[in-house]
């Protein structure tokens, strides 16, 4: 499971989704300005989950229409099916506890607000990434 070509699918498959995601957690973490680090970590963790799902789902549906020609219904579901097995439960878990967790305890644990940022994405991206390539690989095999 663990190879150099399953690596380069996984980075290639993620890679636009984390960037975005990436981009909007640190201008979203400019909200620290405004509102209280309790609030601000939501904040993050809804931007960040916007961008990613974005472009996650956008170019999902490029890949089916490329692969496919025509879209139906029956296709649309079908991608939203996968879409769902893959990220369900570890996103739930991710939103709800692990990164507002983490965006808001990391900054307080590190001492540096920005440097915290950037961790607390790392830890939250790390638990996220592994139970989500597990049911991606799990959804490959059927």
């Amino acid at each position: 499971m663990f190879n150099k070509a399953n690596f380069k699918e996984w980075f290639d498959r993620y890679k636009y989704s984390e960037l975005a995601a990436t981009s909007a957690a640190l201008l979203a973490s400019q909200f620290s300005r405004i509102f209280s680090g309790l609030i601000t970590a939501y904040i993050i963790t809804f931007a960040e989950y916007f961008a990613f799902y974005g472009v996650m789902i956008y170019r999902s549906y490029k890949r089916h229409q490329l692969q496919h020609q025509k879209t139906t219904l029956k296709g649309i579901l079908y991608l939203i099916r996968n879409l769902l097995l893959e990220f369900g439960y570890p996103a739930v878990l991710d939103f709800f506890f692990i990164r507002p967790f983490c965006m808001y305890w990391m900054p307080i644990l590190s001492g540096n607000y920005f440097l915290g940022i950037i961790l607390g994405k790392i830890t939250a991206d790390s638990l996220f990434y592994f139970l989500s390539i597990v049911n991606y690989e799990y959804i490959k095999k059927k």
